[in-house]
């Protein structure tokens, strides 16, 4: 069987009623990006983004995998899928996918701002500011901020040196380290790239779909099923 690793961003989730801070210049919800997406954020107002991903989380908790989720989820009955993604809702998930890496964390757990060792599960509960984690620390989204590492960076570029086949659906290839993923890929790999937007220039071949997410996997698995 095939290896398929897919790389997601947020455009796979747009359809789902997610929006992306990249949609509003620097606003993300009615937020400022630097005060709700970095790890200086934390540190000045932890309150405001406790609020956030409350609010993050109530949304994700409406929200519905779309045909593109479950498209991805479908070709494990073809391939041996992995799916790297930058985003932190569980779409990937519920429409199927059985093995997911979030290179920026999971906005249904939360963890102690002293590092990441303890983690919990709270699905789409809130929480209020001030609760402690079991090391004493106080709790946080267990989200990777900017500023911050990505701890499963070395993991998922592992999956995709390993790829026969590359799909980038829905992301603008501009936020680093994430974007340096493609290059992980052997010469020979295939890489497929869907998106209606025009997607900075990429040094390796690639196919493009210009289509949003849900059309473009329907058009991508007509391909990978003929030609398998």
């Amino acid at each position: 069987m095939k290896k398929l690793v897919v790389l997601s961003g947020a455009g796979v989730s747009a359809e789902s009623g997610i929006k992306t801070f990249r949609d509003s210049d620097g606003l993300w919800e009615n937020y400022n990006v630097q005060e709700v997406a970095t790890i200086e954020g934390w540190y000045e107002n932890p309150q405001l983004m406790v609020q956030f991903y409350n609010e993050r989380r109530r949304q994700l908790k409406t929200a519905e995998p779309n045909e593109a989720h479950k498209i991805i989820g479908e070709l494990e009955k073809y391939f041996d899928v992995t799916v790297v993604t930058q985003n932190v809702d569980n779409l990937h998930e519920r429409g199927g996918s059985s093995h997911v890496i979030h290179l920026h964390g999971e906005l249904t757990k939360v963890c102690s701002e002293r590092g990441k060792r303890y983690v919990e599960d709270i699905g789409y509960e809130e929480y209020e500011y001030g609760r402690k984690s079991p090391d004493g620390g106080m709790t946080r989204p267990f989200i990777v901020w900017f500023g911050e590492e990505v701890p499963l960076l070395a993991d998922a570029a592992a999956e995709v040196e390993k790829a026969d086949i590359l799909v980038i659906i829905g992301t603008s290839l501009n936020v680093y380290p994430a974007a340096g993923l493609i290059y992980y890929a052997r010469p020979d790999c295939p890489i497929y790239l869907i998106d209606p937007k025009e997607v900075q220039p990429v040094t390796r071949r690639v196919e493009f779909i210009r289509e949003k997410a849900t059309v473009g996997m329907k058009i991508l698995k007509e391909k990978l099923l003929q030609c398998k």
